[in-house]
């Protein structure tokens, strides 16, 4: 019994290890692991791509007025200061009206001189006329008379308008506000005299309204290709970091200023201001989206500018030489490592580029596309030998001595 029993064992052990041999054997055999790729590589896939052109501007009022003074004067009474809102005809400010109201009188005695001399002219070349009549006195000296009396006249418009200006100098003695709107500063105090001599002083700086602001940046002359009248931006200050407003460009101007051969132009944004958050004066950093393209092919843009290290391209040299084609493999003059595709214009959204997408040996293959709009992180892929998924290399892993 005990000589069954250790058969039986002896069997079933002898059956085990034979099933286990035969379900080794016939196990399917794993696949080759790939060597570790030398490249980090993104997949190209498909998404949004936005061109945008960046400036820093600073932020203005739409209408801002100087008010300034024509006359020289002590200010004896001041009723505006900062951040007030005035009215447009409200006063502002007054100018001792002594000297004025002296030149006055002296204008109206002068005017009246004149006048009375004017009278006595008349009234002489009245007399000589009818004695010229009569025979009593010549011609000559009633063409004098005549130009006397003339002479009495102009004298009396001559005081009149001397008059009239002593007149305007007191009305300018009081500076009123000529629009509706703010007043964002103030340069003069109650008892300070205004010197009118050479230049027009400013007392005053008024922004019509505050709700409607305008963004003036300087664009850099690379970039205003594609820029047009209604195009979309958005901008953020330092003062909201957490928050981005938005614009609209209202003008390009034409006028060019250079600084040490930069050449940039004037570019005006229209700004909504209804809840006065943004201020005259803060710097805006500005992104005007100049093209959009919602669902299109794309790659990271620093795959433009990868390239094999010269080892490699020597190798590829040599394999491509044992099949017996010589391949020239050269470099695009736009894909050096310093050139900077983040913003391009529209006429040069068909070029050709080289790009390296991963094979099945985690190795870069040489793959020419041809390209369209361009920034930052992406770039859209026209054409060329890329579809989507495939591994393309942004650049090369950093590798031990041990490791190569």
């Amino acid at each position: 019994m005990k000589l069954f029993t250790r058969k039986r064992v002896a069997i079933a052990a002898a059956v085990i290890v034979v099933g286990g041999a035969a379900a080794a054997w016939l196990a399917p055999k794993g696949e080759p692991k790939l060597p570790p790729s030398k490249y980090r590589s993104t997949a190209v896939d498909m998404g949004a791509i936005k061109q945008t052109v960046t400036a820093t501007g600073t932020i203005n009022p739409v209408a801002l007025v100087n008010v300034g003074s024509q006359v020289s004067g002590t200010v004896v009474e001041l009723n505006a200061d900062f951040n007030d809102r005035v009215t447009k005809g409200q006063v502002l400010l007054k100018l001792d009206p002594t000297i004025f109201n002296a030149q006055i009188r002296q204008a109206e005695a002068s005017r009246a001189s004149s006048m009375a001399n004017l009278k006595l002219a008349e009234a002489n070349y009245h007399r000589n006329q009818q004695l010229v009549t009569q025979n009593f006195v010549s011609s000559t000296v009633l063409d004098q008379s005549k130009r006397e009396m003339d002479v009495a006249r102009a004298n009396v418009q001559l005081a009149q308008a001397q008059l009239d200006r002593a007149r305007a100098d007191l009305n300018n003695s009081v500076i009123r506000s000529p629009i509706d709107g703010v007043i964002i500063k103030r340069t003069i105090d109650l008892g300070q005299t205004v010197a009118a001599s050479f230049n027009t002083p400013n007392l005053f700086q008024i922004a019509r309204d505050l709700t409607k602001m305008q963004i003036d940046t300087s664009v850099s002359e690379a970039d205003v290709g594609p820029l047009k009248d209604g195009l979309p931006a958005r901008f953020v200050v330092d003062a909201y970091p957490d928050r981005e407003f938005h614009a609209t460009m209202r003008q390009f101007r034409l006028a060019a200023n250079v600084v040490q051969n930069v050449v940039t132009y004037n570019v005006v944004l229209d700004v909504d201001n209804k809840d006065e958050m943004l201020k005259p004066g803060m710097t805006a950093q500005v992104r005007l989206v100049v093209a959009n393209r919602p669902n299109v092919m794309r790659i990271p843009t620093t795959a433009l500018r990868f390239t094999l290290p010269e080892e490699e391209l020597e190798k590829q040299r040599k394999k491509d030489k044992e099949k017996g084609k010589v391949q020239q493999v050269a470099l695009s003059p736009a894909s050096t490592p310093d050139d900077d595709l983040a913003f391009r214009s529209a006429s040069e959204t068909a070029r050709m580029f080289k790009v390296y997408r991963l094979d099945a040996q985690n190795q870069p293959q040489p793959v020419d596309i041809r390209v369209g709009l361009s920034n930052f992180r992406y770039t859209e892929v026209l054409s060329g030998g890329l579809k989507v998924g495939d591994q393309v290399v942004t650049r090369a892993l950093a590798q031990t001595k041990e490791g190569l």
